[in-house]
Formats: C-alpha cells, sequence, structure tokens
C-alpha cells in the first residue's frame, strides 16, 4: 500500500476511534469522522467499505493494542491487573469502546480476542491446578471478575463520595485493584487466617472440573 494511502488509512482509523468511543456504532457520522481527520468522506468508503467495517477496524486495532500492552502473566495476577488498569486509564475511549461492541455487537467476539481469551483460561487453569493460583472459583469465573476489578475505574468515572483525576487518587484506585487481585488469586494455604468461602479453616478447595472454552475479552 503506498505511504500516502496508509497515512489516509491511519488518520480515518484515529478519528474514528473518538467518534465511535463517543458515539457508538448508530450515533457516528461518517462526516464528523471525515472532518476530523482532515479527508473527505469518500475515502471512509474507499478504505473500509461501510461505517460498520470501519469500527471493526477500530476495534481490532484497540483489541491488539491492549493485548500488547498487558501480556497475561499467571504468576503475576495482580501485576496483570496493574497493567490493565494503567492502560484503561491513559486510554479510557478504549473501554467505551468495548462497551459499545458490547451493547450493539452482542453475542460476536473477535477471533483475535477469541484465541486470546481461550489462552488466558488455559494458563489460569494450569496455575490453579499447580496450587499458584487459588482454585475455589472456575478459571472462567475468576478471570471475569479479574478483568471487571482491573476495569473498574478504567474510564474515570467518580466514586461516590470522591474526586477523580489527581495523581494521588489515581495512584490509591490502583493500588486497591491489586490488592483486591491479589486477596482474590492468592492461594489459600498463602493467606493468613482467612478461611475459603463455604470452606472451614484449614480446608482447601478442590480445583474447579471446567475445562477452559474461548472467552471474550
Amino acid at each position: 500500500m503506498p505511504r500516502d494511502s496508509r497515512t489516509t488509512k491511519a488518520g480515518l482509523l484515529r478519528a474514528a476511534t473518538d467518534e465511535f468511543a463517543a458515539h457508538g456504532i448508530a450515533g457516528a457520522r461518517v462526516d464528523r469522522i471525515a472532518a476530523a481527520a482532515g479527508y473527505n468522506k469518500n475515502l471512509i468508503y474507499v478504505h473500509f467499505g461501510s461505517k460498520e467495517r470501519l469500527f471493526d477496524a477500530v476495534y481490532e486495532a484497540a483489541v491488539t493494542e491492549i493485548l500488547a500492552a498487558a501480556p497475561f502473566d499467571a504468576d503475576d495476577l495482580p501485576g496483570y491487573a496493574g497493567a490493565l488498569f494503567d492502560f484503561h486509564v491513559a486510554h479510557p475511549h478504549l473501554l467505551r469502546l468495548a462497551r459499545w461492541h458490547g451493547l450493539e455487537r452482542p453475542g460476536e467476539v473477535l477471533p483475535l480476542a477469541e484465541r486470546a481469551g481461550a489462552e488466558k483460561l488455559r494458563l489460569l487453569s494450569a496455575a490453579q491446578g499447580d496450587g499458584r493460583v487459588d482454585a475455589g472459583l472456575p478459571p472462567r469465573a475468576m478471570l471475569a471478575l479479574l478483568v471487571g476489578i482491573a476495569t473498574t475505574w478504567g474510564d474515570g468515572g467518580p466514586e461516590p463520595g470522591a474526586g477523580a483525576g489527581s495523581a494521588a487518587e489515581t495512584a490509591a484506585r490502583r493500588h486497591a485493584v491489586v490488592v483486591a487481585v491479589g486477596r482474590l488469586t492468592r492461594p489459600y494455604g498463602a493467606r493468613e487466617g482467612t478461611p475459603p468461602a463455604g470452606g472451614a479453616p484449614g480446608e482447601v478447595p478442590a480445583p474447579a472440573a471446567e475445562v477452559p472454552a474461548p472467552h471474550a475479552l
């Protein structure tokens, strides 16, 4: 692809990312995207074919960026959660893209995200089986909770009674995410005096029998 074509396509993708994050697929307007990028709107159809395919390109690029910025590490799940938190704080629009995708494309999973989710579940299941991660929850449930904790404040939304945006507040939130994921995932034998849910003190929950399946990010 010629250099000017690559530049045009990249500019349209940047402008479309902001537009889709703010308005979703239905609310986005190709004329606003083109104006923000500084190009004729016909170039959107030349390079992407339709507004819907432009959204798909934007979302796939966002997923690729997230996977590269926060590699999954079953031996350091608090660190993984911290990296997710950092990424979404720096790129709040990408989390909004994911929410629009869930609302307007329910049930659809990118092949890239499906493969990554399946690999995360495989690694998490193996870590639970080896006793490196608490096995009190099935891998799918634990991964969903972990990501949910990491992205609680990803779009910068305030918590009740507290401001948002200061460096101190961001640091406090990140610390809370890392601590919460550590407590969720730490093997019972490594904890101090807290029995597993539904179990007696000293009772270690048996590993879940669930076989990992593809999981959306």
